[in-house]
């Protein structure tokens, strides 16, 4: 058996707007909802939904009616499930069907694409609890694998997922901890005894995810028999080639009129045209495989940036400021019984936010930008202070009104 198992990450943050000092106490709504603003939350789901979700669902639902045997394993944040349902219901009911199929699955995480794992565990419970319950409310499942925010991954992490009950856990396939073992195995993290632990091979999911598009790539243009070629290349090293991308990367990143859409609908026939071939889900590719190996990871790894660590969130003096004070905050916020503040302040740890303030240079500075709502990670991180002063003044208020 050779197997891809394609994992597709859905997620939209709620942005704060360029929210002045000035209005302090005076108006607490941070977040961009003005549609005829260019980064509004609402215009720029809409617009993604033309360009990326609504295209690249019809394609994933087309194929499974086509092909029994096509399957896709999906994250959902809910921060994207809370504008979906304003905004684009239809993606849901859509995503439900795919879903009782028995040909998507679910992947937990943290509803609010948050960091708290590193820097509350409580939190952290709190904001993956949402999100089960969540999924449970609308998909009728619970999620069997866990992904945690931007695929951070360590040897702690997989302990409490284990004690979790989860079946597996995703993480990068980096070389650095990889050494001479191939990311087409299915693992077992260290010291864990049932936990199966799935690693994306990045070099192939990054093929279309980043260098599809781009005609300065030596292999461009990339076409179905060539990456079938290197896939059946790749399966040398080992069954299973876990393609782990975002979901926008269709139609958004790389957009409609470079082929993506033409290149997936040609893949999926071709792959599954050969005897051996599958496609499985998250939670297949751990029941069908035993684990290889088992894989040590003390150090922090994510998906993101050269490094594949924490640093496009917390590598410089305002990212590490605006987490330390939003994180500092939490018993207080929760103590007030609040849902509104709560749900804002929750907002407010989602992990784009401290990305748009990554001072970083070159090719990593480019993308942080290319991802930004804001004209400069100074901008970002002023707004955000902003927004955390009536966050605290919300806080100073509701307290003297408890004392009544």
């Amino acid at each position: 058996m050779r197997a891809i198992c394609l994992y597709l990450h859905i997620h939209q943050p709620i942005r704060y707007r360029e929210y002045s000092i000035f209005e302090v106490g005076n108006n607490s709504n941070y977040f961009n909802d003005d549609y005829y603003n260019r980064q509004s939350n609402e215009r720029i789901f809409r617009k993604v939904t033309e360009k990326s979700y609504r295209p690249m669902l019809d394609l994933l639902e087309k194929n499974m009616e086509k092909y029994p045997g096509f399957k896709v394993s999906l994250s959902i944040t809910g921060t994207w499930l809370d504008q979906a349902e304003k905004w684009a219901p239809e993606l849901i009911a859509q995503i439900k069907r795919m879903v009782d199929r028995g040909q998507a699955e679910i992947v937990g995480e943290t509803y609010y694409h948050s960091l708290a794992y590193f820097y509350n565990l409580d939190e952290f419970n709190a904001q993956v609890d949402l999100h089960t319950h969540k999924i449970q409310e609308i998909f009728g499942v619970t999620p069997k694998i866990f992904r945690n925010t931007e695929l951070a991954y360590n040897d702690s992490l997989a302990h409490w997922a284990e004690a979790k009950g989860y079946k597996g856990i995703l993480a990068e396939g980096w070389d650095k901890i990889l050494g001479w073992r191939s990311p087409n195995y299915v693992y077992r993290p260290a010291g864990c005894q049932n936990l199966k632990l799935l690693l994306k091979n990045y070099r192939l999911s990054d093929d279309i995810a980043f260098r599809f598009s781009n005609r300065d790539w030596s292999e461009w243009p990339l076409t179905v028999p060539k990456y079938h070629n290197w896939l059946d290349m790749d399966c040398l090293r080992g069954p299973l080639v876990n393609l782990f991308m975002d979901f926008e990367t269709f139609g958004e990143h790389q957009w409609a009129d470079t082929g993506i859409f033409d290149f997936m609908n040609t893949l999926i026939p071709a792959w599954l045209g050969e005897y051996e071939n599958k496609f499985v889900t998250v939670s297949e590719a751990c029941d069908l495989m035993p684990a290889s190996d088992e894989i040590s990871m003390p150090e922090t790894i994510t998906w993101a940036d050269t490094e594949r660590d924490l640093s496009a969130w917390l590598s410089n003096s305002l990212q590490s400021a605006a987490m330390n004070e939003i994180y500092a905050l939490r018993d207080q916020i929760l103590a007030t019984n609040d849902k509104d503040l709560i749900r804002d302040w929750r907002y407010l740890t989602t992990s784009d936010h401290p990305y748009s303030m990554c001072t970083k240079y070159w090719h990593d500075g480019d993308v942080h930008a290319y991802f930004s709502a804001y004209a400069s990670p100074y901008e970002s991180f002023m707004y955000f202070e902003n927004v955390l002063r009536d966050i605290e003044y919300r806080l100073s208020t509701s307290a003297e009104e408890n004392k009544f």
